[in-house]
């Protein structure tokens, strides 16, 4: 064989013969989604993929307990679904997301791996790709299992540690910026004097809420579509059998999921996914709140803020000399972006369940897991390259409070509200300050000005 040449085998499924790649696993159904849908290049997610791993486990477990599987096809399905599971198998899951509604092709791709890896195993033909990998299953259940089992395994395991150390990281900043008194802010203009430690604890609150947000999501994610097969009847899965599925995916992923109680609301209603991305979209809307914030905060050397300092980590510009900007700030807020456009592209896909099924469910599996994805890894690029290194300029913070006029609001229950605004009106139009401003309008005495007006108090 020539260097530019590939070597193919004949494979077979229902519409005929097929060639496909010598090297490959997949057969002839992934052969053929493969060379009709050539659209774009976002491939199937290996979340979904991983996740599909752990389904077909869980099914041929429950299958053999129920006495529907042979051992050793059993045993060997799993032995391949731990390969796929451990990323050992990746390039034979080739098909795009832009496939059938129903994801039929990916569960096929996956029954057709494991069969002809399984074989490999086994040194015969043991395993048919439907009729023992996809045994008491049927696309239409198992997609959306995937889906589920994708969501739940990566907002547990990379989006939660990924929000609790940018978490612990504003506690840390809340105890070292207790003493720090800054100017508040309302509307971009100054208002009443503010605790920086107070105004990282806003933030670090944002993510708790939002955690507990996903938290709850966590419920609906939790519950399998695994054992409604076509329509929700269950037809061809045995008595038993989604519940012992959904029981040995908690074995399996060490996780509390459970057989949906209603398998018809389970494959055509994508609202379970809707209802936790909505979570990711109140993150995201949090996250791009707290970026602005940190990078207005920042913002100067000379001429912005300049409140806060961030680490300078790269030059910022490619003609100005010296430049840095707060470019972690601007990643942030770019995936805040896509994840709330991702939510619209999510909200439609779930409102399209026609009758029976739910035939958006790939484009949905996709944005949803680009979400989690993209969140995850910006809260760590953010924590690490920006808020760990965040340094509060007291001095700075000092000059803004004494400035403000807004202190003048402290003055409102001994002096009346409109004299409080006579006093500030003075003192911008004099240049004084409100003690100068107070005393010659007679308000106060110098004396009655100092008991009254104590910034510690108004914190």
């Amino acid at each position: 064989m020539r260097g530019d040449e590939m070597e193919f085998r004949t494979e077979h499924d229902s519409m005929g013969e097929i060639q496909v790649p010598a090297d490959k696993y997949w057969a002839a159904q992934t052969q053929r989604s493969f060379e009709n849908f050539k659209i774009g290049g976002e491939k199937m997610p290996l979340e979904i993929i991983r996740a599909f791993s752990v389904l077909k486990k869980a099914a041929a477990i429950a299958n053999n307990r129920l006495g529907k599987l042979e051992s050793e096809k059993a045993e060997i399905i799993c032995k391949v679904c731990d390969e796929i599971a451990h990323g050992q198998l990746d390039g034979h899951f080739p098909l795009v997301v832009w496939q059938t509604g129903s994801g039929t092709q990916s569960n096929m791709n996956v029954n057709e791996v494991i069969a002809n890896r399984g074989n490999e195993i086994a040194g015969k033909k043991l395993l048919h790709p439907n009729d023992d990998v996809n045994k008491s299953q049927s696309s239409n259940d198992t997609f959306p299992t995937a889906m589920h089992i994708a969501a739940v395994n990566e907002i547990e395991s990379r989006l939660f540690p990924a929000m609790n150390k940018l978490i612990d990281t504003f506690k840390r900043l809340e105890k070292e910026n207790k003493d720090v008194i800054k100017s508040g802010r309302t509307h971009l203009q100054d208002a009443t004097p503010i605790r920086l430690s107070q105004e990282i604890s806003g933030w670090r609150n944002m993510l708790e809420k939002t955690m507990q947000m996903l938290e709850k999501s966590l419920d609906g994610l939790c519950e399998l579509a695994l054992g409604g097969t076509a329509v929700g009847t269950g037809i061809n899965a045995p008595e038993g059998f989604a519940e012992e599925a959904a029981k040995a995916v908690g074995e399996i992923t060490g996780r509390r999921f459970v057989t949906a109680e209603n398998k018809f609301h389970a494959l055509t209603s994508k609202d379970d996914i809707v209802f936790a991305h909505g979570a990711l979209k109140a993150l995201a809307a949090n996250l791009m709140k707290i970026a602005n914030d940190v990078r207005w905060l920042a913002s100067g050397p000379r001429c912005g803020l300049g409140e806060i300092t961030i680490p300078a980590n790269e030059p910022g510009s490619s003609i100005m000399p010296g430049k840095v900007n707060p470019t972690q700030c601007e990643a942030l807020t770019m995936v805040a972006v896509q994840v709330i456009g991702n939510d619209v592209a999510v909200g439609m896909a779930a409102s399209q369940g026609n009758f029976e099924l739910n035939v958006f469910m790939p484009v949905c599996a996709y944005n949803f897991l680009q979400s989690v994805r993209l969140l995850s890894d910006a809260i760590v690029s953010f924590e690490t390259n920006c808020v760990r290194g965040i340094k509060a300029d007291r001095q700075k913070c000092k000059s803004y409070l004494d400035r403000s006029l807004m202190l003048v609001t402290a003055l409102s229950p001994h002096i009346g509200y409109e004299n409080a605004a006579k006093v500030a009106k003075k003192a911008y139009t004099d240049n004084k300050s409100l003690k100068q401003a107070c005393v010659e309008l007679g308000f106060l005495s110098e004396e009655e000005f100092e008991k009254v007006f104590n910034i510690e108090d108004m914190v």
